[in-house]
């Protein structure tokens, strides 16, 4: 990635934005530099919802990047629970401290509890990393699919938004000198309660269109040929808005997709998308049984179109 980094208020407008993020290799629709812009400026989370594979995850980053900061990844599931989230108290080596106190004769319980919850004995999660930025700089939060989360996990997270603040009963409270920009991200397996979006800015990120989805191959695979990458963007978009007679996919390609598939054509020397070579690297392109067999019986259909104006 470049070496360009600005901070947050010398951000003029989208459009500038929209360059910087360019220049961290991400291709930002207007849409995305506006929500990523008013988001900072705002200082209001921002909620990215769409399909897998649409660059979600990545537009985070390239946002941590620009904004030269450190990006601190919250990876949600089923199950995640706040200790998870926020901090933990390292038990092995409190215990190791206990036993060498013991060992030079200390038995006052009042100073052995004062060294057993001391700061270096506490493990920080990732919210608590992100309170604890440098205040020169802000980090950037990427809570990641938050629809995986269950409703108390939620409920838990719309506190620590509305204050950035942590109390560990241990040794007070941490509030952030900074505020992180926060970016959360769902792949719509199920509805995320209106309380936390309503405490969001909200982006829809679609798939791209064909111009802009070669735009990005060609971006992260400069070694591929025009006329592979348009093959690659034709067939793509075809099975992801195949029409009434199309191919239908349980899970249709997302960019993420199209990209390992262009870099497994083009390790086996591809320079044209052809069905032989197609049927060899479907791996890469789609990651179900059942569309794996239904993209191959179909793969002279799929391939029987090109981009415009692609070269021979």
């Amino acid at each position: 990635m470049s070496g360009v980094r600005t901070r947050t208020w010398e951000v003029a407008d989208p459009a500038e934005l929209a360059k910087l993020l360019d220049a961290q290799d991400y291709l930002a629709d207007d849409g995305a530099a506006t929500a990523c812009f008013l988001a900072m400026r705002m200082g209001r989370p921002l909620f990215l919802e769409g399909d897998a594979g649409v660059g979600k995850t990545e537009l985070a980053k390239a946002m941590a990047a620009v904004i030269g900061g450190p990006l601190i990844r919250l990876q949600c599931y089923e199950g995640i629970d706040a200790a998870q989230a926020l901090y933990d108290w390292d038990y092995p080596r409190q215990l190791l401290h206990l036993r060498a106190a013991q060992a030079v004769g200390t038995d006052g319980v009042a100073e052995l509890e004062s060294g057993l919850y001391d700061r270096r004995y506490l493990l920080a999660r990732p919210l608590l990393r992100a309170l604890e930025t440098s205040t020169d700089t802000p980090s950037v939060l990427l809570v990641d699919e938050i629809d995986r989360a269950d409703d108390e996990f939620e409920a838990f997270l719309l506190e620590f938004l509305s204050d950035f603040t942590i109390s560990i009963p241990e040794l007070g409270t941490v509030r952030a000198a900074t505020p992180p920009v926060v970016v959360l991200t769902s792949n719509r397996t199920r509805e995320v309660h209106d309380a936390l979006k309503r405490r969001c800015l909200y982006h829809w990120m679609p798939h791209p269109g064909f111009e802009r989805e070669v735009a990005i191959i060609r971006r992260r695979l400069p070694e591929a040929t025009e006329r592979l990458v348009r093959d690659v963007a034709t067939a793509v978009q075809r099975l992801r808005d195949p029409g009434p007679s199309g191919i239908d996919l349980l899970k249709p390609p997302g960019v993420a997709e199209s990209i390992d598939w262009t870099t497994a054509l083009v390790a086996l020397g591809a320079r044209a998308l052809d069905p032989d070579v197609a049927a060899r690297s479907l791996g890469a392109l789609v990651k179900h049984q059942e569309d794996r067999e239904n993209v191959h019986r179909r793969l002279s259909a799929l391939l029987n179109g090109r981009g415009p104006d692609a070269p021979e």
